[in-house]
């Protein structure tokens, strides 16, 4: 493994700075300061959640010019790299999932999958195999196109914006408006993506395919606006990135919604839950409400199951146990 010592001081120096501006979020920030940071983590969350992640990598939907140079936008400010580089290391990941071919392969350990894949060289079969993975249909959109031939401008405004803001509209401090808005914000939400690759690879409950590392994780979930990564893996295609009920939540998959019903996105993507259940039963942990549900005594009227125990609303309701 080859250490790529640019990156690594890179990276410290950024780490070192978010303390400081935990410091002053802490210290010396107004309230204004942190509903903007705040506002836009989750700006730049559902950029990359729903653009660069279920827009672009899976095409779980499509949406009209506007939308996606709003969502380009939204993605830009993560600074998570260019939409091309990121979906298409994203399709790597899922073509060769936890093998050497995966650009942040999590049988390499937390810290490898976490960050560490950004501070050494790829892997030679990340490369090789990478190859084979076709992501021209992204290049044929011109807000990706452009996005891509301006990223370095367009990510430098976006760094120095949401410091520019506070400073002159409310009167913030733009040391603390730096720090805190730009640098820390910056840096959480890295971690905040990165929990996806480490955290739901290692720990959590696998009800859709026990054979697969992903996992449904409350901790990655949270951080992720909703991701439930053990579905996402098996049914990828899914806008949802969930089975939505009364047991788990996308903030993500609500705004979606939201933006569908205006008309600025069409096409979406999901699985039916009669596909669902039968992966469920068929390659699930059986920790999955619909596992539970089969091994207890049923009843039958008509298509509606019955259990001696529990109705499947207080499945629902009590959903799966607390993975972290």
């Amino acid at each position: 493994m080859e250490i790529i010592w640019r990156n690594v001081l890179v990276f410290i120096g950024l780490h070192v700075a978010a303390l400081y501006g935990l410091l002053l979020l802490l210290t010396a920030a107004k309230v204004a300061t942190l509903v903007w940071a705040y506002y836009l983590f989750i700006v730049g969350g559902f950029g990359i959640a729903a653009g660069a992640h279920k827009l672009w990598s899976h095409r779980s939907f499509k949406a009209i010019l506007p939308f996606r140079i709003l969502i380009a936008v939204a993605q830009t400010i993560a600074l998570q790299d260019d939409i091309y580089q990121w979906s298409r290391d994203h399709r790597v990941h899922h073509k060769f999932s936890d093998t050497d071919a995966d650009p942040y392969n999590s049988r390499r350990g937390f810290f490898f999958s976490h960050v560490g894949w950004l501070l050494c060289k790829k892997h030679p079969e990340v490369i090789r195999r990478g190859k084979t993975v076709d992501a021209s249909d992204l290049l044929q959109d011109p807000v990706v196109v452009y996005q891509r031939k301006y990223y370095v401008p367009l990510a430098l405004v976006c760094f120095a914006l949401p410091a520019i803001v506070p400073w002159y509209f409310w009167g913030e401090s733009f040391k603390t408006a730096f720090f805190v808005a730009s640098v820390f914000r910056y840096v959480f939400t890295l971690h905040a993506t990165w929990l996806t690759n480490s955290a739901a690879h290692i720990w959590g409950y696998h009800p859709y395919d026990k054979q697969m590392k992903p996992s449904d994780s409350r901790l990655a979930a949270s951080f992720s606006l909703g991701e439930w990564h053990n579905y996402h893996h098996v049914f990828p295609g899914d806008y949802r990135v969930a089975e939505l009920g009364s047991w788990r939540m996308s903030a993500t998959v609500v705004v979606i919604d939201l933006f569908a019903w205006m008309g600025l996105i069409y096409d979406l993507k999901t699985v039916s839950p009669k596909i669902v259940r039968s992966r469920v039963l068929r390659t699930g942990d059986g920790t999955h409400p619909y596992a539970l549900m089969e091994n207890c005594p049923l009843t039958y009227s008509g298509d509606i199951a019955k259990t001696n125990t529990m109705s499947m609303a207080k499945f629902l309701k009590a959903g799966l146990p607390n993975n972290n």
